[in-house]
């Protein structure tokens, strides 16, 4: 197996030794950071970016993170509530005129970001390939009903999260979701995240690798509730096969197709850690930052189906915030240690059949370094 390479201080020793006990059992190639006060203090790789085992996992081997890509998402509307562009109490439709149809003139932008909006679903039966006709889904969404009064219930929003925050965004910065984010935070940082990735980086993508047992057809559908139960559900469903195909990774779907690394992850989330500034970078004002950390929804999430806490933007875990991503990937920031972990990696476990601990076990051997 090629083993594990990068950067590791001593005394987060235990991260190194917990991804190369993954990589010994279940993981196929993976890579994890942490970021301390802003800057790398684990950058570490390992095993293998194709699920034959025969191209070794390299420094710049980035993978599709799923619904990680929401952090990323979420902090471009910071980033311009930051700038004083976009008031998170105003209405959507203060930006969006469309999208006051259908009752909606009174939904917040909080309300999108927190998956409080009542759209957790895009409007009627969908294939994947029309998640790559932007304007087609926005349209539908601005003329859609909401399922409850906006900021009364949650509901995980999993691919309507980045088209509504994705038009917003555009409809601010004249910018697509995917430019601004390349222009205004991973270009300044160095972060080597894309929404929407080139020809030229294909080279470098580790295909995500199904659960064992499962083929590339295998699904995100609706999630299953702790009853054993699903949601109804009408919407795409994606299989590893479309997550892994070309046209998926030229689109622009916000919410769930990002391709990076921890390094890129760890980088760009350490920002809303460290008070607004990573790597000698300032993105957002310390004022900037507190969105991300304040709970404003708490209860049962009528989609996951589960209780939840959500902030502006990420789900809350004691003082921690952050989200993760279909098959395993995370990240994860606290903000009074000042410290983000990232995990991410090609082989996906399948939370249904088999119980899936790696990042949990990365983010607890990192805190270990802070004793």
């Amino acid at each position: 197996m090629t083993g594990v390479k990068g950067l590791c201080e001593p005394r987060f020793a235990a991260v190194e030794e917990a991804l190369a006990a993954s990589l010994g059992k279940v993981d196929v190639g993976a890579s994890v950071a942490v970021h301390l006060d802003g800057e790398p203090v684990v950058d570490l790789w390992g095993g293998y970016a194709d699920a034959d085992r025969t191209v070794g996992w390299e420094r710049d081997t980035l993978t599709g993170v799923n619904s990680t890509t929401k952090n990323m998402t979420a902090l471009c509307a910071l980033v311009l509530a930051d700038r004083g562009l976009l008031d998170l109490s105003a209405p959507v439709a203060a930006y969006w005129p469309e999208f006051a149809a259908a009752g909606k003139e009174r939904l917040l932008v909080r309300h999108v970001l927190s998956h409080t909006a009542g759209l957790p679903d895009l409007p009627g039966p969908t294939a994947v390939e029309d998640l790559y006709d932007w304007q087609g889904v926005t349209a539908g969404l601005a003329a859609q009903v909401p399922e409850w009064e906006p900021g009364t219930a949650a509901g995980y929003h999993a691919l309507t999260f980045g088209f509504l925050i994705g038009e917003v965004v555009r409809r601010v910065t004249g910018r697509s979701l995917g430019e601004f984010f390349a222009e205004e935070v991973a270009g300044p940082l160095g972060a080597d995240f894309h929404i929407g990735l080139s020809a030229a980086d294909d080279h470098r993508v580790a295909p995500l690798i199904p659960p064992p047992s499962q083929t590339d057809e295998f699904t995100a559908g609706a999630p299953l509730g702790p009853d054993g139960t699903r949601r109804e559900h009408t919407g795409a469903a994606v299989r590893v096969r479309d997550a892994n195909s070309v046209p998926w990774r030229r689109a622009q779907i916000p919410a769930v197709n990002g391709f990076g690394n921890a390094r890129s992850v760890a980088l760009v989330q350490s920002v809303l850690a460290n008070r607004g500034s990573a790597g000698g970078v300032r993105l957002l004002s310390p004022q900037g930052c507190e969105p991300a950390w304040h709970e404003v929804f708490r209860g049962e999430d009528r989609v996951l189906r589960t209780p939840v806490s959500w902030t502006v933007g990420f789900g809350k875990f004691g003082n921690t915030f952050g989200w993760g991503g279909w098959g395993g990937s995370l990240v994860v920031s606290d903000p009074d240690a000042r410290m983000t972990v990232a995990y991410v990696m090609n082989q996906m476990i399948d939370r249904e059949r088999q119980e899936d601990n790696r990042g949990m076990e990365i983010i607890m051997a990192a805190y270990g370094g802070l004793r």
